[in-house]
């Protein structure tokens, strides 16, 4: 897999809340799929559905622990995306600081 490829299914994997979610819990430690189901109102094959997408796009991996396959997160395509996106930083700074200048002139403008 390419490194465009590897960051389009990083994107692609991130765009659910749920798979959000799922990564914001392994963030914790490992997980097993019955951990990562737990609050969510889905069925066990929905989110093993979204575990593959997850796994598919490099974001988790699945060890062995005896009859259980924990899950991991592997932060490596989040630090991808975290450099493609952080190039663009500077835009948004410049654009929020000009919305902050032009706010302020308008709480300091008298009203009439």
């Amino acid at each position: 897999m390419t490194d465009s490829d590897q960051l389009d299914a990083a994107f692609a994997a991130l765009a659910h809340p749920t798979r959000r979610a799922i990564l914001a819990r392994l963030v914790q430690g490992k997980a097993t799929v019955n951990d990562l189901a737990e609050p969510f109102d889905m069925s066990l094959p929905a989110i093993s559905k979204h575990i593959k997408v997850l796994e598919e796009a490099g974001l988790i991996k699945r060890g062995r622990d005896a009859q259980f396959r924990p899950c991991t997160l592997d932060t490596k395509p989040l630090e991808a995306v975290a450099s493609w996106t952080d190039q663009y930083r500077h835009i948004w700074e410049t654009r929020f600081d000009m919305m902050g200048k032009l706010l302020n002139e308008l709480k300091d403008t008298p009203n009439d």
